[in-house]
């Protein structure tokens, strides 16, 4: 019997990295308009990346283009790298005009239509920073109970959760995170992660992972040093996380972990354990003591093209 295949072209970009094999890698399939979100997550289960991004067109007529993001287990309606990967590969495609210094873009997704940024000299990306929602509050965690099993679920003596001058807090730009404060980088480095009371963690207190941090860093010029484990969406470790990043710099500016001014730019270095050191830049921009802008941004290459038969 005869079986009728199709050819499905795809590209592999690595974000938040200047280098191959660094930051979070991505596969985007720019042409995808006629599969069914059923062919989209066995395509992300094939690929086996944290996520996978099928490109549509738009619906509403401000963006240039329509993102569905995919992790090898379910869908997601918003997320970092995705966004940033997905443009700079349309870009590198020609499929967006590029002006220098900068391209500003309107992408679509499930959750809204936001703005993007290309940062572009002589011809060449330099950085892709996108907007966030504005950041949501959600809860802080004070229970002993509860910074007990996050402590157990992590690998880590509560008393380095429980004697941080900061909160355990629950965050969301677009994705509720929980952020966990640490108090040592050789704690965050060494962790021991029951990834199976990280799910059981998260699904009681509501949120698609936890972030933990320290202000210790590896590099000089880095703010807080991040590790980030999304088990509820199917990633053990993640090796850049843009959304979970988006609400740990407004995080980090509600709770004075950093100096506070108009606006303030973190550095946030993730990935090192996993041996994909990634670099993610935030901006929080605020006006009387209220956050009135979040923007991640980063580098990013491309490090592979294919085709997928379906």
């Amino acid at each position: 019997m005869n079986v009728s295949h199709q050819w499905l072209q795809f590209y592999q970009a690595d974000v938040f990295t200047s280098e191959p094999f660094g930051g979070n890698p991505l596969a985007v399939f720019p042409d995808s308009g006629e599969l069914t979100g059923r062919e989209f997550q066995q395509i992300a289960r094939e690929m086996n990346l944290s996520e996978t991004v099928f490109v549509l067109p738009p619906t509403d007529t401000r963006a240039v283009a329509k993102i569905r993001i995919f992790t090898p287990s379910q869908e997601i309606p918003f997320a970092g790298h995705p966004v940033l990967g997905t443009f700079y590969v349309l870009a590198t495609l020609n499929r967006l005009p590029l002006q220098e210094p900068v391209t500003k873009v309107f992408y679509e997704c499930h959750i809204g239509v936001f703005p993007l940024e290309l940062i572009v000299l002589k011809g060449q990306i330099e950085q892709v920073v996108m907007s966030q929602p504005s950041p949501e509050f959600l809860e802080v965690v004070i229970q002993t109970e509860t910074i007990y099993e996050l402590a157990k679920a992590l690998g880590v003596q509560k008393a380095l959760i429980a004697d941080s001058p900061f909160p355990v807090e629950v965050v969301s730009t677009g994705l509720p995170v929980l952020i966990v404060p640490i108090r040592t980088l050789t704690a965050v480095k060494s962790m021991q992660v029951n990834h199976s009371a990280v799910r059981d963690v998260c699904a009681r207190i509501g949120t698609n992972g936890i972030m933990v941090f320290t202000t210790m860093t590896v590099e000089e010029d880095a703010t807080v040093h991040t590790r980030m484990f999304a088990d509820p969406i199917g990633i053990p470790e993640d090796p850049a996380t843009g959304s979970a990043s988006g609400a740990l710099g407004a995080y980090l500016v509600k709770n004075g972990v950093v100096e506070v001014g108009p606006t303030t730019e973190v550095v946030i270095e993730q990935g090192y354990e996993i041996d994909r050191p990634s670099r993610i830049l935030v901006q929080v921009f605020s006006d009387d003591d209220m956050i009135q802008e979040i923007k991640v941004g980063g580098q990013v290459v491309m490090v592979a093209e294919g085709k997928m038969v379906y």
